[in-house]
């Protein structure tokens, strides 16, 4: 599993500094897609070496680590997910999937997306998205998806 880019945000976990991972490979290949490039397998090795890196330059200041995309590398994804919850953050997964995989380990992350993005529905932000972000809270997934739309 590799990764392009990655970015301090705001915006993707409400109530959360969130180091946003964005990695590629992905296989879904939405129509629309604003991150196209993420499609192609290139970039930087996503292991617990380039976590404890970035860790080591951002840890101070995140609340969570925010795992953009690697539907392709699910275990992969499980796997990172569950060392840096050991490290003390909080652990987000934006999945493109229409749904989680029946044995999706709820108990290793504090947030997921799940949804491919469909253009007429528009991302998150949109009240008519088909995307739907949850926080997981005792097993319990609960759709905050209202927080990412804005008023008025």
């Amino acid at each position: 599993m590799k990764f392009a880019s990655y970015d301090i945000v705001f915006q993707e976990v409400p109530d959360e500094v969130t180091l946003a991972i964005n990695i590629t490979g992905c296989p879904n290949r939405c129509p629309g897609c604003h991150s196209p490039h993420l499609w192609e397998d290139k970039g930087l090795e996503l292991d617990e070496e380039a976590v404890n890196s970035l860790l080591a330059d951002y840890g101070k200041s995140i609340t969570c680590v925010g795992l953009m995309g690697g539907d392709a590398f699910v275990d992969e994804v499980y796997s990172l997910a569950q060392y840096i919850q050991e490290k003390g953050y909080k652990t987000a997964w934006y999945s493109g999937r229409e749904a989680l995989p029946a044995d999706f380990p709820k108990h290793l992350f504090a947030y997921v997306k799940v949804g491919p993005y469909i253009a007429s529905c528009g991302g998150l932000k949109s009240k008519t998205t088909n995307q739907r972000l949850y926080r997981i809270e005792n097993g319990e997934m609960i759709d905050i998806t209202y927080r990412m739309q804005r008023r008025g």
